[in-house]
C-alpha cells in the first residue's frame, strides 16, 4: 500500500531533493521521493520541475501518481482464456505492446520463439474423460460456465483479480463477469490473437502430444454430434418424411391385395362381397368361413351384426359360385392374414405419425391436419426447408405439373396442390374453394415458421388462426358480406368473372357508304304501307264500288310489302332519321289529298 508521509511529521523530510538511491519500498522522482512502506511493487514516476511542484497540493499529486501505477499494472498483466478439446488454458501476455498491431499479430507467431515472447502457458486444466469434456463444451456452446471452467478461474484468475481477463465469446464474458465479478476483454485484437494461438498450440502448450489433441478432438466432435441428436429427438422431421411414406406405400399395396382376394374369392362365394362391403371384415368373415358350406355352422355375430350375418347364411344356401379345392381356400385364408396384419400396422404407424407431428410441428396439424401436413414436410424434404417457402409455394405444393402446364398453354393456374386435402378446404362449396385454399395457406405458413424456428412447443397461435378460418368460412358461405351503404341489409352482389380478350374482329359493314337500294324507293314503299284505309260516305251505288276497288287493291299490294318494308325500316330507323320525318310529313299531305278527291267524287 502506497502512502505518503504526512507534513506534519516530516516536514516533507520524506522527499528530499537529489538524486540519492531510494529507501527500501521507497521511489526516487527525479528530486522526489514517495515511500511504499515496504510494498516492492511501487513504480517510478516522471519527474517534474519545481514550479510543478509549488503549484500541486499532495493529493492531487497523490491521486496522479496512483492513475499511473494502475495504468502500467494494467498494461504489464492480461490473462487469455484458451479452449481446446483437451482442456482449458490460461495464457499470460508478455508483451502487449504488439498487440496493438492487429494487421501484423499473425508475424508475430511465425515461429515458437517468436511466439513464446508474445505470451506464456500460466495454467492447464486437463479433462479426464470425454464426457468431462462434453459437459464443457456444452456449457461453452449455450453459454454457461461449466463446473471445470469455474474450478480454473477460481484458481488461477481469481489470484490476480486486477488483471484482464481475454475471452473468446462476448455472451460468455458477461457470464464471468456477473458470477464471478472479472473483468473481461473481448475485441477484434482478442480475435486475432485466439486464432494465432491455435496455429501454434501443439508448441505452446507443452506435456500434450499432437496425437493426443487429435484424438481428443475427434470423440468431442462425435459426442457433441451425439448429444445434439439425443438432446431433441422430436425435432427430427427424417422419421415424418419415412413414416408418410411408408404409410402411402402401405395404401397402395392393401388397396391391391384386398382387390386380389375379392376377386379370388368371388369365383367361389360371389355374393358375400356385395353383402359385406368393409374390406377388413369382408377378410375376417372369409378367414372364419373358409369353404361356404360352412357358413350354416359357423358364428360369425363376432364380426357381422345380426342381420348382416343372416343375410350372408342366406346368401350361401343359393350362391352361383363355383366349387374350390381346400387348397385353395389355404392360400386365400393366407392372403386374408396378411391383410389383416398389414391393416394393422398402418393404424399403428398412423399413430406414430401422430404423435411425431404432434411433437415436431403442432400448429401445422392443427391448421391441416396429421397427414397433410406430413406429406408437405415430406415434398419439401424438412420442415426448416417447408418454412423458407412463402404462402403461395405452400397452397400450390403438390401440384407443380399443373402449374407448369398452365403456364406453357396460357391458361388457368391451379388453385391448391397438397393442401386440397386439408378439412377446411373439403366443407367448402367448389366457388370459395379456391380462397379459402389462400387464406388456408397464408396461416399454415406462419404457422410452420413458427413451429421451425419458435422455441415454444404449444399449439395456441395455430388454434387461434383456425379459428378465424372458420369464422371466415361462415361468412363466405352464409354470404355474410354486406353493402356500406343503402340499408345494409341488402346481399353483396358480385358479378361473375369473364375474361374480355383484348382481340377486336374486323367490321366489314363500314367499308362502303353506297345503300344498297336508292331512298327514293324505300320512301315510296314505306308511304304505301303507312297508307290507312278510309270507308267511302254517302255515295252513288257506282261511285262506291269503284272505290271499294281500289282500296282493296291497295290493301293486297301492302299486305304483300309490309314484311319487307318493316324490316328494312327498321334497318334504317338508326342511320336515316331526317329522311323518316320527310316521309313522314309526305305521306301526311298524300293522305289529305286522297280524302279530298273521294269526297269531290262522292260529291259529284
Amino acid at each position: 500500500m502506497l502512502g505518503w508521509k504526512p507534513l506534519a511529521c516530516c516536514c516533507w523530510s520524506g522527499m528530499v531533493p537529489g538524486g540519492g538511491q531510494p529507501k527500501s519500498g521507497g521511489g526516487d522522482f527525479g528530486g522526489y521521493r514517495i515511500e511504499g512502506h515496504g510494498n516492492p511493487a511501487a513504480s517510478w514516476c516522471p519527474p517534474l520541475g519545481a514550479a510543478a511542484w509549488s503549484l500541486r497540493s499532495p493529493h492531487a499529486l497523490h491521486s496522479e501518481a496512483a492513475k499511473i501505477l494502475q495504468s502500467n499494472r494494467a498494461a504489464a498483466k492480461m490473462l487469455v482464456l484458451f479452449e481446446t478439446a483437451a482442456g482449458y488454458a490460461i495464457f499470460k501476455v508478455l508483451d502487449e505492446a504488439r498487440l496493438q498491431e492487429v494487421d501484423s499479430l499473425y508475424k508475430e507467431f511465425l515461429t515458437p520463439e517468436k511466439a513464446n515472447k508474445i505470451v506464456k502457458l500460466k495454467h492447464f486444466e486437463k479433462f479426464q474423460d470425454t464426457t468431462e469434456a462434453l459437459a464443457a463444451a456444452t456449457a461453452l456452446t449455450e453459454g454457461k460456465i461449466g463446473k471445470s471452467l469455474k474450478k480454473v478461474l477460481k484458481k488461477v484468475v481469481a489470484k490476480d483479480a486486477h488483471e484482464q481477463l481475454a475471452i473468446s465469446d462476448a455472451k460468455l464474458g458477461g457470464v464471468i463477469k456477473e458470477k464471478m465479478d472479472l473483468t473481461c476483454v473481448h475485441n477484434s485484437t482478442v480475435a486475432e490473437l485466439m486464432r494465432c494461438i491455435r496455429g501454434q498450440m501443439e508448441n505452446l502448450i507443452t506435456g500434450l502430444p499432437p496425437k493426443e489433441i487429435s484424438a481428443m478432438s475427434l470423440g468431442l466432435a462425435h459426442s457433441l454430434s451425439r448429444y445434439k441428436l439425443k438432446f431433441s429427438p422430436d425435432k427430427v422431421d427424417t422419421m415424418i418424411v419415412q413414416a408418410i411414406s411408408l404409410l402411402d406405400d402401405l395404401d397402395k399395396e392393401l388397396n391391391n391385395y384386398i382387390m386380389r382376394c375379392r376377386e379370388w374369392y368371388g369365383w367361389h362365394f360371389p355374393e358375400l362381397g356385395k353383402v359385406v362391403t368393409d374390406n377388413l371384415i369382408y377378410c375376417k368373415a372369409v378367414r372364419k368361413i373358409g369353404d361356404r358350406t360352412n357358413v350354416a355352422g359357423s358364428d360369425l355375430s363376432e364380426i357381422l351384426p345380426e342381420e348382416i350375418e343372416a343375410e350372408v347364411k342366406l346368401a350361401a344356401e343359393i350362391s352361383m359360385g363355383t366349387e374350390v379345392s381346400e387348397q385353395d381356400i389355404g392360400n386365400i385364408r393366407h392372403l386374408c392374414d396378411q391383410v389383416i396384419d398389414i391393416t394393422e400396422y398402418r393404424t399403428q404407424l398412423y399413430d406414430y405419425l401422430k404423435n411425431r407431428m404432434t411433437a415436431i410441428a403442432p400448429n401445422l396439424t392443427v391448421m391441416v391436419g396429421e397427414l397433410v401436413g406430413a406429406r408437405l414436410i415430406s415434398h419439401a424434404g424438412s420442415l426448416l426447408n417447408l418454412a423458407k417457402h412463402p404462402a403461395s409455394t405452400v397452397q400450390i405444393l403438390g401440384a407443380e405439373k399443373a402449374l407448369f402446364r398452365a403456364l406453357k398453354t396460357r391458361k388457368d393456374t391451379p388453385k391448391y396442390g397438397l393442401i386440397y386435402h386439408a378439412s377446411l378446404v373439403g366443407q367448402t362449396s367448389a366457388k370459395n374453394k379456391g380462397k379459402i385454399s389462400r387464406m388456408l395457406a397464408a396461416k399454415a405458413a406462419l404457422a410452420i415458421r413458427y413451429d421451425a424456428l419458435g422455441e415454444d412447443t404449444n399449439a395456441e397461435m395455430g388454434v387461434e388462426n383456425r379459428a378465424k378460418l372458420e369464422i371466415r368460412l361462415r361468412h363466405l358461405e352464409e354470404k355474410g358480406i354486406r353493402r356500406i351503404s343503402g340499408t345494409g341489409k341488402a346481399m353483396a352482389k358480385a358479378d361473375k368473372y369473364q375474361h374480355k380478350s383484348e382481340v377486336r374482329i374486323y367490321d366489314p359493314s363500314g367499308d362502303s357508304t353506297i345503300p344498297s337500294t336508292s331512298k327514293k324507293r324505300k320512301l315510296e314503299e314505306m308511304e304505301e304501307a303507312e297508307e290507312p284505309v278510309t270507308p267511302a260516305v254517302k255515295s252513288k251505288k257506282a261511285k262506291k264500288q269503284t272505290v271499294q276497288e281500289v282500296v282493296e287493291e291497295e290493301e293486297e299490294e301492302a299486305e304483300e310489302q309490309t314484311p319487307k318494308k318493316k324490316k328494312k325500316k327498321k334497318v334504317k330507323k338508326e342511320e336515316e332519321p331526317e329522311v323518316e320525318e320527310v316521309a313522314v310529313t309526305k305521306s301526311t299531305e298524300k293522305k289529305k289529298k286522297k280524302k279530298k278527291k273521294i269526297q269531290e267524287e262522292e260529291d259529284d
